[in-house]
């Protein structure tokens, strides 16, 4: 028997009476359970019933054991029940942690119907560009673009998203569209640093035929939005991920150029900590996530 098992021996005899009976409520021998009693006894260093033939009764220190062995046994039943509730049903807080604007976008809709579905679950979720180590950092959920470092990870493909050039209508009506890379020496760039490593060389194609272009950037950002804004005031040509534009693509207020010179798309992958007993929280919710995204960033 385990130390648990010790004590829920312990509290049958002393509520029982006897150790036959005790046996019988745990479906064990006697000899089990008085074994067990006698190892509890040991570890605390005390004696907690008086034997006799015809009797089993608690001693001083049975009787202030025995209250703290049923509390013990209580709080265990209860750290159960919740375990065994939240396997069935979606409860208690999910932690997911998306990037700024793929979680402004795509995430934060998820999120809402999650928690419309899921009456009982509180929802934090955290928005940075800062690649956060998913257990180290509390979370239950991640939703990755990009190459995953963590291989212990559980890590589902949900899609995938362009690293793409834009420019608005009113620009390109008043400059040249490039045909090629290269033609973007002679236009106005804009460079997002969290979309390429080194604004001033553009990344195009792939394996042999990928090239780098020098640029010489009017404006570089750290962050998406500005970007997006100067490029659709007409200010220029800017470099970016298609998730981050495609609704203005589709309203018509930048155009997609250098279509055929993109590099190869970028995974979008749903991670959550390996292992078989997910929580139903953390288990329902990266299923309808992976769903969601699949919907609009097909494999």
């Amino acid at each position: 028997m385990d130390r648990l098992e010790t004590i829920a021996a312990f509290v049958a005899v002393a509520e029982t009476g006897a150790f036959v009976t005790a046996a019988r409520r745990l479906g064990r021998s006697p000899a089990v359970v008085t074994r067990a009693v006698a190892s509890l006894e040991r570890r605390l260093g005390a004696r907690l019933f008086n034997r006799t033939t015809r009797a089993v009764a608690l001693t001083d220190a049975g009787h202030q054991h025995l209250e703290l062995g049923r509390r013990l046994l209580a709080d265990f039943a209860t750290m159960e029940s919740r375990a065994a509730a939240e396997r069935l049903a979606p409860t208690g807080v999910l932690a997911v942690a998306a990037s700024v604007v793929f979680g402004r976008l795509h995430v934060q809709p998820l999120v809402s119907e999650f928690l419309r579905r899921h009456p009982s679950v509180r929802v934090r979720l955290e928005l940075s560009d800062r690649m956060a180590p998913l257990i180290e950092d509390g979370f239950d959920v991640g939703i990755r673009i990009g190459a995953l470092r963590d291989s212990t990870l559980k890590a589902i493909r949900a899609g995938h998203v362009r690293r793409a050039v834009y420019a608005s209508p009113a620009y390109l009506a008043a400059h040249d569209p490039p045909q090629v890379p290269a033609d973007l020496a002679r236009h106005t760039c804009i460079a997002f640093t969290g979309s390429m490593p080194n604004p001033s060389r553009w990344a195009f194609g792939s394996g042999r035929s990928r090239v780098a272009t020098a640029v010489e950037p009017r404006l570089v950002t750290n962050l998406a939005d500005p970007a997006i804004d100067a490029a659709v005031g007409g200010l220029g040509i800017t470099c970016v991920l298609s998730y981050m534009v495609d609704h203005l693509v589709a309203a018509g207020v930048l155009r997609a150029v250098l279509v055929d010179f993109e590099p190869p798309p970028i995974p979008i992958h749903v991670v959550h900590p390996a292992g078989r007993h997910l929580p139903a929280k953390t288990r329902t919710f990266v299923d309808q996530a992976v769903a969601g995204l699949r919907a609009k960033f097909a494999v």
